[in-house]
């Protein structure tokens, strides 16, 4: 089931003896989880057990699930990293008796499962792997191990339009004076993340209050890696063999006090995805976000427009050479130096260089 309908049962009936929660999605996770215990254990009344199923074995959950406590008639326990409860063979590859023979910890969840202690609610969580690429096959694996849980809630991330209706729902609840422009840039920095977009709209409330809009400088000024902004504008200015352009932009990132390594290595993700486009024969942004999101690399579309930028500004072969330098240029960073912006400035030299003579 959907967050959304978890939600809506809880608010009809009781909740179900044990759940497993599947995804990697912390803002809708956290909102069910509170949702859950306001209902058991209303008033912060005690009764919430936490385990970690890396430290602790599920036969030891289960044995406090089903015992009675002396101080509380109503009990939560939430047993994350359920992933760590799965046996060996059936975390590494497919195991047709799913680790449930007898006395083993799939046996033992089938068995407390059927009979589950009457106001004990158990909760699975598995935050570990996402719904795509390699995870995919893990996720599975789980899902498998907990087949017997028949309420499973599904944490998937959120896709571009739900983000940008979150947004726009917060920025509503703290009386935001947030445009779509604004709303854009702010998804782009976060990849799309609820959790962060709900903590930096709240910090956005407290630094700008409601008198005024926000602007493109708040959120480059409060918003941590809101300088990939200015790095695209860097990748833009080295795509036109703009040598000037490309250095007030490194100049941007040395005044904004941006580690330059870190700048680096995000220069590098983007001629890497852009020369990977090229090979693909990606034409199109939409393209684009449909073969890197097969791919399990996350691609909004304003994402995906950078990237294309990129590839049509450089042939394969200059593509290429970029990486090349990049890679030297790294280190160079580690090496005995000059200051890190010396050795982007040379960077950005060789490549200006490479373009006027491409």
């Amino acid at each position: 089931m959907t967050p959304e309908q978890f939600l809506s049962k809880l608010a009809k009936q009781p909740p179900a003896p044990v759940y497993l929660f599947l995804g990697p999605e912390g803002y809708q996770r956290r909102i069910c989880k509170q949702a859950l215990l306001d209902k058991m254990l209303p008033e912060g009344a005690e009764g919430l057990t936490q385990v970690d199923l890396e430290e602790t074995p599920i036969a030891d959950v289960l044995d406090d699930a089903r015992s009675l406590s002396l101080f509380a008639a109503d009990r939560v326990i939430w047993a994350t990293a359920a992933e760590a409860a799965l046996p060996r063979r059936l975390a590494s590859a497919d195991d047709d008796d799913g680790g449930a023979g007898k006395g083993s910890p799939g046996a033992l969840l089938v068995s407390y499962v059927k009979r589950p202690t009457p106001g004990t609610v158990l909760v699975f969580e598995c935050s570990r792997f996402d719904f795509s690429g390699e995870d995919k096959t893990k996720l599975d694996r789980v899902a498998k191990f907990y087949s017997a849980i028949p309420d499973m809630v599904e944490f998937r991330p959120f896709t571009l339009e739900s983000a940008r209706f979150l947004g726009e729902e917060l920025a509503r609840h703290h009386h935001l004076k947030l445009g779509r422009q604004e709303l854009s840039f702010l998804l782009e920095i976060l990849g799309g993340d609820a959790s962060r977009l709900s903590m930096e709209l709240e910090k956005l409330s407290l630094f700008v209050g409601q008198e005024r809009p926000i602007t493109l400088d708040d959120i480059r000024a409060l918003v941590p890696n809101a300088s990939q902004s200015t790095i695209f504008t860097l990748v833009n200015a080295l795509g036109r063999g703009d040598r000037a352009g490309a250095l007030r932009s490194l100049d941007v990132l040395v005044r904004e006090g941006e580690y330059l390594p870190l700048a680096l290595t995000f220069l590098a993700t983007q001629f890497r995805l852009a020369l990977a486009a090229r090979e693909a024969g990606i034409r199109s942004s939409q393209q684009a976000v449909s073969y890197f999101t097969k791919q399990g690399v996350r691609m909004w579309r304003n994402r995906a427009e950078q990237l294309m930028n990129t590839a049509n500004a450089f042939s394969p072969e200059q593509l290429r050479r970029t990486i090349e330098l990049i890679y030297k240029t790294d280190k160079g960073l580690r090496d005995t130096r000059p200051d890190d912006r010396t050795v982007m400035e040379m960077l950005v030299l060789e490549l200006t260089a490479g373009m006027r003579s491409a």
